[in-house]
């Protein structure tokens, strides 16, 4: 898979999508006829200049899915049985017995871990506090110091009101918003899209040719943070169909983004070229569903009549996949509950795919199931 999405996300902005934007009313059949032989001349030429390494086709992408029916009891998460899910679920994924190599060829003792968590919903609906506190007792058993270990959301409200206050008087680590860190002028994601900018944007109440077309990424991502685990309950949304990593990260990350939800398409360009920022995309060291409860409609509202437990968390170093992986599961849920099925956005996933941020269609992802006892 590559590590470049950035050149990726420009190859396939300038490049690729002008194609698609020529309406053949708009050109005689002569021009349609050239800039066919054009464009097929570029692309022999880009293939030509391949090295065989780059030719191969990229292997399948993994998601380990650990299970434990006691983990969880009318709603209520099991501490103890989640955090035997969490260590089980890493060294299943990097295929080393001892969770201390593990993690340690995950992370860092000198890095900051941000653990992004999707808090809105509550305790209950959005990521739950015994997976974080799992992991963040994992980091602190390998000598990460609690001063390197931050829980972030973009609303520092959302994560009060959620209950995460708990593990900094747990366990030292810092609860942040990234809103409330401030964003940084120095980098941003453009595009010629305005937005109604309010308050806590970083150009609110300013004027300029360039005010609302910029996305300003958070201080604690350029400032701070080295590494990031990525966190997201198994949730439905009504746009992207998951509350999944993309969505939750990309739109946690910057401000101004209330112009990209106005619009399904905007979102589906805007969230994986966000997601591709290297000091999103490049630092992501590992992703965690929550899937020990799975709430099919609701979105951002705790909605346990529309919910089935599971007892799972899943594991991968592809956010894509586990999005995806997301999408079907949740699907079958809703089957088996028999409520109606939503049209899904696998467009949003598509581009991600095709801006090698990983795999999106389900038969390249394979699935590891571990049962516990």
């Amino acid at each position: 898979m590559s590590r470049n999405p950035g050149c990726d996300a420009i190859f396939y902005r300038q490049c690729l999508l002008p194609v698609f934007v020529v309406k053949a009313e708009d050109v005689s059949s002569n021009y349609r006829r050239g800039l066919t032989l054009i464009w097929l001349g570029f692309f022999l030429c880009l293939g030509f200049g391949l090295n065989a390494e780059e030719t191969v086709a990229p292997s399948n992408s993994v998601v380990v899915r650990v299970r434990d029916a006691k983990a969880v009891k009318a709603f209520v998460p099991e501490p103890q049985q989640i955090r035997q899910m969490v260590s089980k679920g890493v060294r299943t994924l990097t295929n080393v017995d001892d969770a201390s190599v593990a993690w340690r060829a995950l992370v860092k003792k000198d890095d900051v871990i941000g653990i992004k968590v999707f808090s809105r919903p509550g305790a209950t609906s959005g990521t739950r506090i015994p997976v974080v506190a799992a992991v963040i007792e994992e980091l602190l058993d390998i000598g990460i110091p609690e001063t390197n270990i931050v829980v972030w959301d973009k609303r520092l409200a959302d994560l009060q009101l959620a209950g995460f206050m708990e593990l900094k008087n747990r366990y030292g680590v810092d609860v942040v918003g990234s809103a409330e860190k401030g964003y940084d002028p120095g980098k941003s994601y453009e595009t010629s899209l305005i937005g109604n900018l309010v308050w806590g944007d970083l150009e609110f109440g300013k004027k300029g040719e360039l005010v609302g077309k910029r996305s300003f990424l958070s201080k604690l991502l350029t400032e701070r943070i080295t590494r990031i685990i990525s966190i997201t309950p198994l949730l439905n949304h009504n746009q992207a169909s998951v509350t999944g990593h993309l969505y939750s990260l990309a739109f946690g990350s910057v401000d101004n983004t209330l112009r990209f939800q106005t619009s399904t398409e905007h979102m589906n360009v805007a969230v994986p070229e966000i997601f591709a920022m290297p000091e999103i995309y490049d630092r992501l060291a590992l992703v965690i569903q929550d899937g020990l409860i799975c709430q099919y409609e609701g979105e951002k509202k705790s909605l346990l009549h529309y919910s089935n437990i599971m007892s799972e968390l899943w594991f991968s170093f592809d956010p894509v996949a586990l999005d995806a992986t997301s999408i079907r599961v949740m699907n079958d849920q809703r089957r088996k509950a028999e409520a109606p099925l939503p049209v899904i956005n696998s467009r949003l996933y598509d581009n991600a795919a095709l801006m090698k941020l990983g795999m999106a269609s389900t038969n390249r992802i394979d699935e590891t199931l571990v049962v516990l006892e």
